[in-house]
């Protein structure tokens, strides 16, 4: 008896898992209910449906209920599609964008926050340029300004020339906006979007590519030797 008592608690959790994974995504109805909006990072955006289609694929087989919304903060669309409309989106697109966990904690709390902050131009800059910061110094890049730190990451092949050129295209000088410096000019959400581009692709090229070669490898399974 007790063993199958067990049984039922776990089989209860399973349950719970899957309705907690079910509810996760949202209701392909006339509002379209996210956590963010996957273009301008606003908290709780308003989508509401612009238009719908019904699709099949070349066997009439594969039917998917297609609606698109916008978002009345920034104008962006997100499409979504289901087995039918006012059920659970089965995907939307673009999808918001996730943190991946084989970045340093204190790194992918600032591109967390900075992600949320689209909205926010110059919030997000120093964000990111904090981000890369952090990110630089987990990997021993501590001495010298930003740009100079980047520079020697490339230098020492951390990363590649062509991501350095790139750093020096963009916003990363989290000075500026901490000191509010009158002459220079303030962010724009351009200017947002580019800083933290560079920064995912960091982080990207640094912790999650390696983290997936890692993996990759302890899973492998050695061949039989060659004869």
């Amino acid at each position: 008896m007790p063993a199958k008592r067990g049984a039922v608690a776990s089989s209860s959790k399973d349950a719970k898992r899957a309705t907690w994974a079910v509810r996760r995504m949202p209701i392909l109805g006339n509002q379209l209910d996210l956590e963010r909006c996957p273009h301008c990072s606003v908290d709780r955006p308003n989508l509401g449906m612009q238009f719908e289609v019904a699709t099949a694929d070349y066997l009439g087989q594969n039917p998917r209920h297609w609606r698109v919304y916008r978002c009345t903060r920034c104008g962006g669309l997100v499409t979504g599609f289901a087995v039918a409309p006012n059920t659970t989106a089965i995907r939307f697109y673009p999808e918001t964008a996730r943190i991946d966990k084989s970045i340093p904690e204190r790194a992918r709390g600032y591109l967390q926050q900075s992600l949320n902050s689209l909205h926010t131009p110059a919030g997000a800059v120093m964000l990111a340029a904090r981000a890369v910061d952090a990110m630089l110094k987990a990997k021993g890049f501590r001495q010298g300004s930003l740009y100079a730190r980047i520079d020697k990451a490339a230098e020492d092949h951390a990363i590649t020339e062509e991501m350095a050129k790139w750093a020096h295209d963009v916003r990363l000088d989290a000075n500026e906006q901490r000191h509010a410096d009158e002459e220079v000019p303030l962010p724009t959400p351009d200017d947002a979007r580019r800083s933290l581009d560079f920064a995912m692709a960091l982080r990207q090229f640094m912790f999650v590519l390696p983290a997936r070669v890692q993996r990759g490898l302890g899973e492998a399974k050695p061949g039989p030797k060659p004869n």
